[in-house]
């Protein structure tokens, strides 16, 4: 999930949008993620084999549903992996000008991010996470520490201004909620573990719900507290090359800055590892269900990976960013604009997830009134969030991204109509008797 990212860029974008408000959108974003997470965690309850959003959806849904959320799952990874390599590039400049005094071209960066992480995730992906993690406890224990601090030099009140919501407005509010439920993507991996931990009927479950509600808790808390430290002298908080750094001299401690802002960039690339990883993982499984092409299914003889998805996923994920450097749009706004777009395609899928949830218990006499009511609510829930980036129209080019998104759909869905269509009357080719 990379705390460490939102706190350092999602929160100062949804400020943008939502103002003293920020908070609010972030408690929507929690309450929303919760509801899906409860009908993902049903599914776990139910079953210890290795699970993932497209499974839980294709397995219940018809053949069309299901290619919709494994094509919109597929462009959430490598949307989200163009916003963090967007990210990277902006971290790996502002800490470039910390540490050296000078700065880097972003084109070489995004390259270099998209490259390393294909590279690891090529060979094997075990040991790099595992130190990536590390450090993500690391760095999240920093900020929570600077966080602490803050509120500590405020004293023990409440900001007026941001219960108040002044100057917020339920327009900004629900703009920020699409970028804030941005922070929650990834949530659900532990349905990926299966059989690999121990009681994984209970355990996976709670580890969904668990993330959902703690994570939300510390974006709460983040986005609260930055909007209350951020010094008027340096600025809107979303206009902040390094926000966190600047917050960290705030609460006294101004050596942890550059700290942070390092943790910040490897953050950025751990997401860029991750979001290639998953994407390649779903196209895997989408080539063994005949989505795409048969060479994407193939697994590296030593490696043991799915090395041709690998590439086709890194290679996405470059040309949905470098691009955007070439023509000089910055790094912080790469990961605002791919950021929403990345969303569009969860917000699909765990709506999907959802709706799939009452047929999957059906199937199985287990189905309830409370499941019914909870596949509903979270429905609702990611209708709410979709409409709120339609009306009032945002600026462009944010406008456009929702109808990009259903064009993508609508092409992906049309070309498999046609595949499928074209394989079910396709003549035999066996030889008669």
């Amino acid at each position: 999930m990379a705390p460490t990212a939102s706190a350092a860029m999602t929160v100062p974008l949804v400020f943008a949008s939502a103002g003293n408000g920020t908070w609010i959108s972030y408690l929507l974003a929690t309450l929303c993620t919760l509801f899906v997470g409860l009908c993902i965690a049903r599914f776990a309850q139910d079953s210890a084999s290795p699970g993932s959003l497209y499974s839980y959806a294709t397995s219940s849904l018809p053949p069309v549903l299901g290619s919709v959320a494994a094509w919109a799952l597929l462009l959430a990874y490598v949307a989200s992996g163009a916003s963090v390599v967007g990210g990277f590039v902006h971290y790996a400049n502002v800490v470039l000008g910390e540490f050296l005094g000078h700065t880097l071209p972003d084109i070489p960066l995004g390259i270099a991010c998209v490259l390393l992480s294909a590279w690891v995730a090529y060979r094997d992906v075990k040991a790099s996470a595992r130190l990536m993690l590390y450090i993500e406890v690391v760095s999240v224990l920093v900020i929570s520490s600077v966080f602490a601090l803050l509120l500590w030099r405020h004293g023990l009140h409440i900001d007026a201004a941001q219960l108040s919501l002044r100057g917020a407005n339920p327009s900004g509010i629900r703009l920020g909620l699409v970028l804030a439920m941005f922070s929650f993507v990834g949530f659900e991996s532990a349905t990926t573990l299966g059989e690999e931990v121990r009681n994984p009927l209970r355990t996976i479950p709670r580890a969904v719900i668990q993330s959902a509600v703690i994570s939300g808790l510390f974006f709460m808390v983040a986005s609260y507290t930055e909007v209350l430290g951020f010094p008027a002298s340096a600025g809107p908080l979303d206009q902040s090359d390094a926000p966190l750094s600047v917050l960290a001299k705030v609460a006294g401690i101004a050596r942890l800055g550059p700290f942070i802002d390092v943790c910040a960039m490897i953050t950025m690339l751990s997401c860029t590892l991750a979001c290639v990883t998953a994407a390649a993982r779903v196209l895997l499984l989408m080539s063994h269900n005949g989505l795409v092409a048969g060479r994407l299914a193939s697994v590296h003889a030593h490696n043991r990976t799915p090395h041709v998805a690998v590439l086709a996923a890194a290679v996405v994920t470059m040309l949905l960013s470098v691009p955007l450097s070439a023509w000089k749009v910055s790094g912080e706004t790469i990961y605002d604009w791919m950021g929403s777009l990345a969303t569009y395609g969860f917000i699909v899928v765990y709506a999907l997830v959802a709706i799939a949830l009452p047929i999957y218990l059906r199937r199985r006499q287990k189905l309830t009134f409370a499941s019914v009511f909870l596949s509903v609510l979270a429905v609702v829930a990611m209708v709410l969030v979709l409409a709120g980036t339609l009306y009032p129209v945002p600026e462009a080019p944010l406008n456009w991204l929702p109808y990009i998104f259903l064009l993508y759909l609508a092409v992906a869905a049309g070309i498999n109509a046609w595949q499928s269509r074209r394989t079910k009357y396709q003549p035999s080719m066996e030889p008669l008797g």
